[in-house]
Formats: C-alpha cells, structure tokens, sequence
C-alpha cells in the first residue's frame, strides 16, 4: 500500500504539474463527451429516474433504518446495533424535533463479535444516546470497544455538514483494530440522528454571532464528553467537523492528546468573507463538491494524467500547495494563499444569504427529492459497489429531508462557497498553547493563579490528492504552528522544552478526494492507525 505524502517528501510535489479537481474538465481535456451532452442539460446530472424516485419517496424509510443498512457493511459485524430512540419513523408532514424517546424498548443492547467470525475480535458495537443538559440535546453515539484488555485512549470522530456517523462505515473497524482503544463517532447537534432543537443565533454583533453559532456545537461536544466522564482522547473532525474540532480544542483546552483535521473547512482567509456581514464572493471551489465524479478520483493517480491536463487545471492541488504557501508568507508575512478563484452562481449566493439549505430544497421538493439528492450521490459514491452506493444514497436522503436544525448555522459560520468568516488560520496556532487550570475554572483569583499552559498538542492536516479543499491552507497553517511553537520554546526551560508536545504536519492520501476517508479508506485506516499507536506511545513514554 502506497505510503501517505508527508512533509518530509515534498521535492516532487513542489515540481510536478497539478491536475484539476473537476471531473468534467479532466474529461473536456481528454476530448471525452460529458453527461452533459450525452443526456441532455439534467438528464445527466440528477441519474436516479423520476419513477424510482418517487418510489423511494413514497417508502419514506426512517433515518434509524437507513443508518442501519449502512453500519451492516462494517466487516463482521452482520448484525449492527441501532437504537430507535431517534429516526425511527419518517417525519412528519410539519416536521419533527428528532426528540429522543427513552423507553427501553427504543433501546439497542450491545453486539459482540467474538474472536472466532471476527480475527480481530473480541470487540463489543454500541448504539446509543447520550441526553445532554438543556432541552432536547442528545448526540447520536456509534461506538466499538475491544474486550479482554485495558482500554486507555480514545478517539472521538466527527462527520461534516449535513452528513451522519453512518459515511465513517469503513473506517470503525479498521480503527479499532488498534490495541488498547475505544472509538466513538457521534452525530453533531442538529444532524444525523442526534436531536434536533432549534437553531438560533441572539447576539447582534458579527463575531459574537461566529462565536455563539461555533457553541452551539462545540458546547454539545463537551457535555458529551462531560457526561461519557472522559478526560483525554483523540479527536478526528472532518470538513465541518474538523472546523468544530479546533473551534473546541481552543475553547475547551487539557482534553486532546492529538488533533487529526481531515479534509478541514475553513483554515484560508478570503477578503469577502471577513470583511463583509453577509459576503457574496464571486468564485470558489464548493461547487466541486457536487460535481466531482469520484469513480474517477480514485480510478487515477497524479501520475496517469494526461499531458493537456497537466498543462492546465486550477490551483487546488496538494502538487503546488506547500510551495505556494511558502512562497505567499515570504512575500505577505502574515497572508495565506489565495483561495481557487470559480464563478458562484447567482442563485447560489441569494440561497445561501437567504439561510435557505440544499437540504430545505430536498424536503420542499416532495418526490423529486430523492432525484435531487441522486445528483450528489451518485458522483460521491461512484467508485464504491452499486449496493453500497445505494444504501448510503438511502442514507444521505433520509438525513436530508429531517427538519432542519444546525444546518442553519453554516451561514453563519461560512461565507457563500465554504471560506470562514472567522478564518481558523488566524487561531490554529493556540492549539495547544492555552492557559487551563485543574478544574477548567477561570473565575476566582486563586485558579488564576493556578493556571497554567499547554504544553502543545500534535495536530495533523490530512487532505485526499484530488481534494477540493484548499490544501495550501493546510501547509499554511502547519508552518504557522511550528513557528509559534519555535517562538514560544525560545523562552522556555530546558524541562518546558522537553516536555514540550507541539507538532503539526500534512498528510495526503492517494487516490482520494474531499471525503478522505472514504475514497482512500485503506491508506487512511492505515494512516490513522499509526498516528493512534503514536499517542500510546506518547502516553508510555510519559
């Protein structure tokens, strides 16, 4: 298996030519006709039938089915536990707060694998969910544990916007292969299967409202981990995800023993996003997300590219990334690399203004929904097996079409085509670095006094090779973190700085685009599972 790209190895990355992350320019460069002309201005784009469609709408299958179909892929696990305190029956006609039921028959027992169906065995799955202060506030919890020995690390998984703990299927099992550790995903409040309460933002000022719609996930986050009586862990974000996971670590800091970004929303700067209460940028790389064909991300490496695609494409390769953001701090100090420039429509940007979610347009939409959500899945999951690819089709519609709840903060939190208001390239480097005291209080004069700092968390930047992400944030922000830990270390003890666990690297998996962990979840899994065996390492050594 290939090994990950490293920042140890980027000579050939610097120099090699680059290949654009749209399917539909690869195929014009190589003369290929597009769907587009084959079947017409839509017939190629929304692939699932009208009649099917409405098939699949009329069956109305509830969320809590839909996951399940999906968990049963998970190797030797035949069987998955799924709870039905939430998801168990189709919404409403005037929709539904995903409240949780907490009768014991809505329940699900736990399912062990033993060591003889499973070679990796025994290991024990769990559905649940966990209820959080407040009303109405619960995460949607899968989780899988190895029995027979001591279990000392975790690791927390985070999905992106609008997706469920479901898309992380090829990933549990080979992640808790890994001796000594309990993996946990959760659905993030307001999406998946966790509860869905009303979204709203009260305050008037631009970064307090940024601020108060990041808590209102990563506040779900920590009572979770409050109430799970966990104290350290690992955490994975992906996309949004990874976004929420360094808005936590910043407000919630003593609690990560590594931080893994995959594929991170929100690191680069753009000047209409910050500067602007409600911007409208003229172009970006979002819509790539719906039209990247990824049959064909995973089907071709950088080096089977043909010649007219390597001498044009955009700038949103890993291939330049690490030299463009180099080249970009040497020349503007402070300034990341700018973002891809692609033209946003204008109906796009009035929607997203609006606070009107692609997912608010597949539950106005009745039975054209399923045919509507087609035209991502059937690109998302076009290298996996039709079965698959249909069961997680499933899955994504009936997240889809649940009322809408932290969906709606993306708007605040996100400029139109996916740059952060609140850019994470001017907070990352205090990850790691923030003042704690022992009981997390920083109220009374005498905690003051006790606080202390971090001592650095390793973080790292993992992106697929065809992402349509804006790697040179990644190496951007990874440079900007070693140069604060080398400021920082220029005045500390010699025992500060040998105590000191500071670090940060990218990481690029082949064959692989956005969703890293499913286009390239052999080399991902590969790759996750060394970075965990670091942490108890770390923690052994310590």
């Amino acid at each position: 298996m290939a090994a990950a790209t490293t920042n140890g190895s980027n000579d050939d990355i610097r120099t090699r030519p680059q290949q654009s992350p749209l399917a539909s320019q690869r195929a014009k460069q190589d003369g290929a006709p597009s769907d587009e002309n084959r079947k017409g201005q839509f017939g190629g784009y929304f692939t699932l039938g009208y009649k099917e469609g409405f098939t699949q709408w009329w069956a109305n299958v509830p969320a809590a089915a839909a996951e399940h179909a999906v968990l049963s892929y998970i190797p030797y696990l035949r069987k998955p536990p799924t709870h039905i305190q939430t998801g168990s029956a189709p919404p409403s006609a005037n929709g539904s707060t995903m409240s949780v039921h907490d009768t014991a028959e809505k329940e699900a027992d736990p399912v062990r694998t033993d060591s003889i169906a499973d070679p990796f065995g025994p290991r024990q799955w769990r559905s649940q969910m966990v209820k959080l202060p407040g009303k109405n506030r619960a995460l949607n919890e899968f989780s899988v544990e190895r029995l027979e020995e001591a279990q000392d690390q975790n690791l927390v998984m985070l999905h992106g916007y609008g997706a469920g703990l479901g898309f992380f299927y090829r990933n549990f099992e080979g992640l808790s292969r890994v001796p000594g550790w309990k993996i946990y995903a959760l659905d993030l409040l307001g999406m998946g299967r966790s509860s869905r309460p009303p979204f709203r933002v009260h305050c008037k000022d631009r970064q307090k409202s940024i601020t108060e719609a990041e808590n209102w996930f990563v506040d779900a986050i920590e009572d979770w981990r409050v109430q799970k009586n966990i104290d350290q862990f690992t955490l994975l974000g992906h996309s949004l995800g990874g976004y929420m996971a360094v808005a936590y670590s910043l407000k919630y800091p003593g609690h990560l023993n590594k931080l893994i970004l995959a594929s991170p929303v929100g690191i680069p700067e753009d000047p209409y996003a910050i500067n602007a209460a409600m911007p409208e940028p003229s172009d970006s790389t979002l819509p790539n997300e719906f039209s990247q064909d990824q049959q064909v991300t995973v089907g071709q490496s950088n080096a089977e590219i043909s010649e007219a695609a390597k001498s044009t494409g955009d700038k949103n390769n890993f291939l330049n990334a690490r030299s463009k953001a180099e080249k970009s701090a040497a020349d503007d100090g402070e300034k990341t690399p700018a973002a891809p420039r692609k033209p946003l429509p204008k109906w796009f940007t009035y929607l997203w203004d609006a606070n009107i979610s692609p997912f608010s347009i597949v539950r106005w939409s009745g039975p054209l929904g399923p045919r509507f959500v087609s035209g991502w899945t059937s690109r998302r999951f076009s290298h996996l097996p039709p079965d698959e690819a249909q069961a997680l089709h499933t899955y994504a519609y009936s997240l889809f079409k649940q009322r809408g709840s932290g969906e709606y903060a993306l708007a605040y939190i996100l400029a139109p085509g996916a740059f952060a208001r609140s850019p994470l390239i001017r907070r990352i480097q205090g990850v790691g670095r923030q003042m704690i005291t022992p009981n997390g209080s920083t109220t009374s004069s005498v905690a003051v006094a006790r606080q202390r700092r971090e001592s650095g968390i390793p973080v790292v930047f993992c992106y697929g090779e065809s992402d349509w992400m804006d790697i040179g944030g990644g190496y951007a922000a990874e440079q900007k973190m070693n140069e604060e830990k080398e400021r920082i270390l220029r005045s500390a003890s010699a025992e500060e700085r040998q105590n000191d666990r500071g670090a940060a690297k990218c990481l690029i998996i082949k064959k692989a685009g956005h969703h890293v962990y499913l286009d390239g979840w052999e080399e991902f899994n590969e790759v996750m599972r060394q970075e965990m065996e670091d942490v108890s390492r770390q923690k052994t050594n310590h």
